[in-house]
């Protein structure tokens, strides 16, 4: 009998195969090591900025700085990066009273008390700075620019980051399966963009796109979109980013002019992420990651998405997801529901229907991708029975038992296991 351990919530969840099933694990290769001395990568970074002059000299005069940072669902380390930020800005002359720490929340929900002071992860940076959330619903709290050229993107953004002197972004750069990899500009749009700017480049129009997946930036419609926003914004924009290995230590960091220190981390996250496989298989094992981004069934939909080239059709893909906060926002919840009652085709005609999509029902739209493919099984027994209901997919108690089946059915003992979900991509490049 295998064991497996799967990212599941904050402890892991160990499954036991059973006898009939062969395991292929897959996960990020071993030749990457995390650094022994983070606090001192993060410094080094810092000194050697990508494309862009040292911070303390770029905010020479300054009076102002916002500093981006994503939200509760992504394990960033902010607590090793947000502290220097901080202080090489006052060291410049930066009052503190004009420095604020904006949580990039796009359209979730805020982060506040124990949570917000567990995202920062510095009580100095609570007690020196503002740390405030965006609200993409706060039509005061935008500044208008250009439409993008390219896809026609209306443009609003947080107005204490578009007016701010010195402009920063942070985050995890990792596989998205919309955007090609998260961080940099992503932290701008949808970070704090506002609702109809995140509403219409998550539209079909772009959903349905064959270059918006995982992995890939050449073409892709919402990195094309989100590099337009950051050349709108004009000037110097800096970002910290980070890459993790799967025990969430710092694997690397680059710091400088927003679209180049982005691509640096581009670079060793896909060396670090992308696995070539060899082939397809007709039982994949996955998790949605583990806490934080396991926390909601919406989340997890990007679990179901990412090993989408190594499902091989008619397959089964079981994915563990601890799904602590349920569903996820109430709109989303409504587009599952809706999803249920109309049917995968009727769902999706009504989204190509629209300009403007509704708030969270792009992430249902992802989910009839792996729906098309083969048959979704979801481990969550945390979900009430309403959401269960409102999943579309089918809902399992038992992971060997249905592992078991699936080999049945297939008639193939292989199972491709992801222990850590969507942070892994693999590709089965059969030719």
């Amino acid at each position: 009998m295998t064991t497996v351990e799967l990212a599941y919530g904050r402890k892991g969840l160990s499954v036991d195969l059973p006898p009939e099933a062969r395991a292929t694990i897959i996960r990020k290769p071993t030749d990457h090591s995390a650094q022994a001395a983070p606090e001192a990568a993060i410094d080094a970074a810092l000194a050697a900025p990508i494309g862009a002059p040292p911070l303390e000299e770029a905010a020479q005069g300054a009076k102002t700085a916002c500093i981006l940072i994503c939200d509760i669902t992504r394990p960033v380390p902010n607590h090793l990066f947000l502290r220097p930020l901080i202080g090489r800005l006052l060291a410049a002359g930066v009052p503190p009273e004009g420095i604020t720490v904006l949580v990039a929340t796009g359209l979730h929900r805020p982060n506040l008390g124990e949570e917000l002071a567990e995202l920062v992860g510095d009580p100095w940076v609570l007690e020196t700075v503002t740390v405030v959330n965006h609200d993409a619903r706060d039509e005061a709290a935008h500044v208008a620019l250009a439409r993008t050229p390219t896809h026609d993107v209306p443009v609003s953004l947080d107005r204490r980051f578009v007016e701010a002197d010195v402009k920063i972004a942070t985050g995890l750069v990792e596989p998205h399966f919309m955007a090609g990899y998260s961080g940099g500009r992503k932290v701008i749009a949808p970070g704090v963009a506002h609702h109809e700017t995140i509403r219409t480049f998550h539209s079909a129009r772009f959903m349905e796109h064959p270059l918006a997946t995982s992995c890939n930036l050449e073409g892709n419609p919402l990195h094309v979109t989100q590099l337009e926003i950051v050349h709108a914004l004009g000037g110097t924009i800096y970002a910290m980013n980070t890459v993790l290995d799967e025990e969430r230590r710092l694997l690397f960091a680059s710091f400088g002019e927003i679209i180049a220190s982005h691509q640096a981390a581009v670079d060793v996250a896909r060396a670090s992420c992308e696995v070539a496989v060899g082939r397809k298989f007709a039982t994949v094992l996955t998790s949605a990651a583990g806490y934080p981004l396991d926390k909601t069934y919406y989340q997890t939909v990007k679990g179901m998405v990412t090993p989408l080239d190594i499902l091989a059709t008619g397959g089964t893909l079981i994915i563990a997801s601890e799904c602590s906060e349920g569903m996820g926002s109430p709109e989303f919840h409504a587009a599952q529901e809706r999803l249920v009652e109309m049917g995968a085709d009727a769902f999706l005609n009504s989204l190509e229907a629209k300009a403007l999509a509704d708030i969270d029902e792009w992430q249902t739209e992802m989910q009839l991708k792996p729906m098309r493919v083969g048959r979704i099984q979801l481990y969550a027994p945390s979900l009430d029975s309403s959401a269960r209901a409102a999943t579309g997919v089918e809902v399992i108690d038992d992971i060997a038992a249905a592992v078991s089946d699936s080999v049945k059915r297939s008639g193939e003992a292989e199972v491709a296991v992801i222990p850590e979900g969507p942070y892994v991509v693999p590709f089965a490049q059969t030719g």
